[in-house]
């Protein structure tokens, strides 16, 4: 069987447009390939990431990880973290690891590996390069409205109608 394929479009140009603002990374450069630790079989340590300029009004933010290139009709929720207060700028390197490394009442749900933390780059041995996005969503409401058994979907769903912004950067895997 052949995993050959046209490549996934960047599926944040198929949302409705929403303000954007600034995310950076120590850990993940735009375009550039991950470092060993933010793949699966190097430790699965989510990246450190920093933002700012969000627009006026966000009062939470959601964090996730999302591979479009994986070979499955939907991609592949990597990360989700949601709930995290308004005050709060940055995550760092390992905050992935569990709610308790979460700040204030933020949670995750569960990835499409089955569990509630984040998950590294895992692509198929000899497929394309993959694409890991790294996005903040700065959300309209103090609580998206999902508890930690909402599926990545689900909170997208929710996300659709309560993002005020978000700040995007990528990095790339290929094994």
């Amino acid at each position: 069987m052949s995993l050959e394929r046209p490549v996934s479009p960047d599926p944040y140009t198929l949302l409705p447009e929403v303000a954007s603002f600034d995310v950076t990374s120590t850990d993940v450069s735009d375009g550039q390939p991950l470092k060993d630790d933010q793949v699966n079989a190097g430790g699965d340590t989510s990246p450190q990431l920093s933002w700012s300029g969000a627009p006026e009004g966000t009062q939470s933010y959601v964090v996730t990880c999302f591979d479009p290139d994986a070979p499955t009709v939907s991609g592949f929720w990597h990360w989700t973290a949601v709930d995290i207060p308004a005050d709060v700028t940055s995550l760092d390197a390992g905050a992935g690891a569990g709610d308790d490394s979460l700040p204030g009442d933020a949670f995750h749900v569960r990835n499409d590996g089955g569990a509630k933390n984040f998950m590294g780059a895992a692509p198929p041995e000899g497929d394309q390069v993959h694409r890991y996005y790294f996005v903040v969503h700065a959300v309209g409401e103090p609580t998206l409205g999902v508890d930690a058994d909402a599926s990545p979907a689900v909170v997208g769903f929710n996300l659709a109608f309560k993002t005020l912004g978000r700040a995007i950067v990528h990095g790339t895997y290929q094994h």
